[in-house]
């Protein structure tokens, strides 16, 4: 029995952020009529004017696209009364524990049960927001029986279905994903939720459906098992600038080409950050300590990523010393988007005020925000070459592809080139490697002057 009664299922998106407004957005470009909630008056009228309420690239285009499919709204009860399932994607923060905290969640789901509860229509609650396992079948579960006065897999479906995709190419990643997670309450309502990705993906992916724990357990550990790569691969580029002639480039290149290991992630570069690695690797070795599992492999990857900003500023220190200015290029934790939150950029600026360096920070869309919480004291630019042509050593970390458009003087000085520490290897094979003495963090000299350095931490 289709949970529509043989109709299009028309949607309900909870929550109108920067995950949930461009879910929004696909499932009404492809077809759907969606209906988006969202406590922010703001964000409402900004959909329901046809104008994108958070800033995400390609947003804007799939709203223009909805052709009416798409409206939003603060009330509850309009949008699940009208629809046949609700995805849930609300934010679930970190608590002291480093466990997500569900609160958010729960309070959406008892909002949709309260209007189930008036209603007699099938209704399939899709939880799409990261949670802890057990959290689905556990206080979730009893949260929308107990509001909507029903059970579930009998007459309420509920499903876990959590993104795999990344800020900045959100409606990229929706549309493409690599697989599909479904952890279902039976497999009725996980086949309604899997007929809704068939009809809006476009990678043909490959769809596991599986019980509510295993879901759970593996958004979490998909994420941990990459951070694990990229640590890996920056601990590679830290032992190559202690061996002449060694290139984290061509070592990782080899070792991607292993179909056993890949070449996804590994790179040798800058930590991770953002709002998901870095918190999802504690909750996973959170999770693993709670049942007295050893958990070495994630504390390893966090130890690892934690020294990233230190090796930066031993960079720094072995090339200028204390009092000179430092472009740090980069606030960003990612090309493609504003957001700073865990950005090597931001930790180092943060680090090189604390040991009295001058700071210029450039970013072409996180540097105002930015500035404004590392304070007064720093420089901000949102274009490279002020910040470049200011300084007396920049140093690239978020690999920004407008770097690249620096006009050539800007790296000039008195007594020769600026050093530029590089440790993507940005400016390796670009025109500007010459212009610049460029410090190559684990690919040991560049060719047109420049340098390697021991990296210590400070």
């Amino acid at each position: 029995m289709s949970i529509a009664g043989g109709r299009e299922p028309r949607l309900a998106v909870i929550g109108l952020g920067k995950l949930g407004a461009p879910m929004a957005a696909v499932f009404a470009v492809k077809g759907f009529d969606v209906v988006g909630v969202d406590l922010s008056q703001a964000h409402v009228d900004a959909l329901n004017q046809g104008r994108a309420p958070v800033d995400e690239a390609q947003l804007q285009d799939f709203i223009d696209r909805a052709e009416g499919r798409l409206r939003a709204t603060v009330d509850f009860a309009d949008a699940v009364a009208s629809t046949d399932i609700s995805f849930v994607i609300v934010p679930t923060p970190s608590g002291r524990d480093a466990f997500f905290v569900n609160d958010y969640v729960v309070d959406a789901v008892r909002r949709i049960g309260a209007v189930l509860r008036h209603t007699d229509r099938d209704h399939l609650v899709v939880v799409t927001s990261t949670v802890m396992p057990g959290s689905t079948g556990g206080v979730i579960r009893q949260a929308l029986e107990e509001s909507s006065g029903r059970t579930v897999g009998a007459d309420v479906g509920l499903c876990y279905s959590p993104e795999f995709i990344a800020l900045g190419s959100v409606v990229r990643d929706l549309l493409n994903p690599d697989m599909v997670l479904i952890g279902e309450c039976n497999a009725r309502y996980g086949a309604a939720l899997e007929r809704i990705y068939a009809a809006t993906t476009e990678s043909n992916p490959a769809v596991h459906r599986m019980g509510f724990v295993n879901a759970e357990i593996c958004k979490i550990a998909v994420n941990t098992f990459v951070t694990t790569k990229i640590s890996y691969a920056n601990m590679l580029a830290d032992l190559c600038d202690h061996l002449p002639g060694a290139d984290v480039d061509v070592i990782t290149g080899a070792l991607g080409a292993d179909s056993r290991i890949g070449p996804k992630y590994l790179r040798g570069g800058v930590a991770y950050g953002g709002p998901c690695f870095p918190r999802d690797n504690k909750a996973f070795a959170a999770l693993a300590r709670g049942f007295g599992v050893p958990c070495g492999i994630a504390e390893a990857t966090d130890e690892i990523n934690d020294y990233q900003v230190e090796r930066l500023l031993g960079a720094v220190a072995a090339t200028v010393d204390r009092g000179a200015r430092v472009a740090v290029l980069g606030m960003a934790y990612k090309t493609g988007t504003g957001v700073f939150e865990k950005s090597q950029g931001f930790a180092l600026a943060r680090r090189l005020m604390s040991e009295g360096y001058r700071v210029l920070i450039a970013d072409p869309q996180a540097a105002p925000a930015a500035a404004a919480m590392l304070g007064r004291d720093v420089e901000a630019f949102t274009e490279f070459a002020p910040a470049i042509a200011a300084c007396d050593v920049a140093v690239v970390t978020t690999p920004w592809s407008g770097i690249l458009d620096t006009p050539r003087d800007a790296f000039r000085r008195a007594s020769g080139s600026l050093p530029v520490i590089d440790p993507w290897g940005l400016l390796k094979a670009s025109p500007l490697a010459d212009a610049a003495k460029v410090i190559s963090l684990g690919r040991g000299a560049t060719p047109g002057g420049g340098q390697r350095v021991a990296v210590y931490a400070v």
